[in-house]
């Protein structure tokens, strides 16, 4: 990893593992959902002991057990366990909770952030941090709106960190709207999002004593109109895996890049972004030849993986 750095940036990296750094991972987790029927939707029920998934106590605690394994591997793969870490798709605090205290994650002190949005299907986006890198100092909401009414979807999730070192980060995670109804019928909704985004963003600049990392799942790869809503406020660190035909899920045996980092451009020569391929998190595609990541369900069969993105890290380098 460290060689790869030195390759691209051997100016701002040199020494680099001697010097301060923080590594951002995000990862959307595809129906991170409690095995208890709570009566909040129909995905909750779809995701309980009693619904069509048979979603037991059982499975959810082998997706927590497969996701803190993976946690571990990059700890063991990048030399240190992520800083921090920006999930989509959670159903509530508590399946933050449950994988912070019933796994080998428990041994690493990691702090939570989440609050509950209006998200249609009951999901939102989360983070953790762990407390020897980072104390938390605040937290907001941005709610995007279309044609002047809320948009039912995730919440932009905006935290502000202290660095060991007294310095302030700002993080955001994101998980926009999807396609579902049409590509160009739902545009709209992401461009509603990427507007939010920026709103925080601006809403920063005045403030803001430390860099910004936007994070997330944008259900859009880099080369969309979306994306020239923040040029000049944010730097797109997933363009060039883009254009190298690396992605983050794998449709029709293509792999796109929906899920990527941006940071404000002045840290933007100090960071580097990266896909991570889990070995035990991989699966073999027989109609389109090729290695996918493997999910927790295939259809309605139950096949133990965790989630059909593979998650992706950002290192930043503090400067000198």
């Amino acid at each position: 990893m460290y060689v790869l750095i030195f390759a691209l940036f051997p100016a701002v990296f040199l020494n680099a593992q001697e010097r301060d750094s923080v590594l951002t991972v995000f990862w959307n987790l595809e129906n991170f959902f409690d095995h208890v029927d709570q009566g909040t939707g129909e995905s909750d029920t779809e995701f309980s002991s009693m619904g069509s998934r048979r979603w037991t106590r059982k499975k959810f605690q082998a997706k927590c057990d497969n996701i803190a394994k993976s946690l571990l591997w990059m700890g063991e793969k990048y030399g240190r366990m992520p800083d921090v870490v920006g999930f989509a798709e959670l159903e509530n605090r508590g399946v933050l909770q449950k994988l912070l205290s019933s796994t080998l994650l428990r041994k690493y002190g990691y702090g939570i952030v989440h609050h509950d949005s209006g998200d249609r299907r009951g999901i939102d986006v989360g983070l953790i941090y762990r407390r020897s890198s980072f104390v938390y100092v605040s937290h907001s909401l941005k709610t995007p709106y279309h044609e002047g009414e809320r948009l039912a979807t995730r919440d932009i999730l905006h935290v502000c960190l202290e660095h060991k070192d007294g310095s302030h980060m700002h993080f955001i995670v994101n998980h926009h709207p999807s396609k579902y109804g049409g590509a160009r019928e739902s545009e709209g909704r992401r461009n509603a999002a990427m507007t939010a985004l920026k709103q925080v963003c601006d809403s920063l600049a005045d403030v803001s004593d430390g860099p910004l990392i936007a994070m997330g799942d944008f259900n859009d790869t880099p080369d969309a109109e979306a994306f020239r809503l923040v040029e000049g406020t944010l730097s797109n660190k997933g363009e060039k895996i883009h254009e190298k035909g690396e992605g983050t899920i794998r449709y029709e045996g293509k792999w796109e890049l929906i899920d990527m980092f941006m940071v404000s451009p002045e840290v933007e020569n100090f960071t580097e972004m990266e896909v991570c391929r889990i070995p035990f998190l991989m699966t073999w595609e027989r109609k389109h030849p090729g290695e996918k990541p493997l999910r927790t369900y295939s259809g309605p069969r139950y096949i133990g993986g965790v989630s059909d993105h593979c998650p992706i890290i950002l290192w930043y380098f503090k400067p000198n």
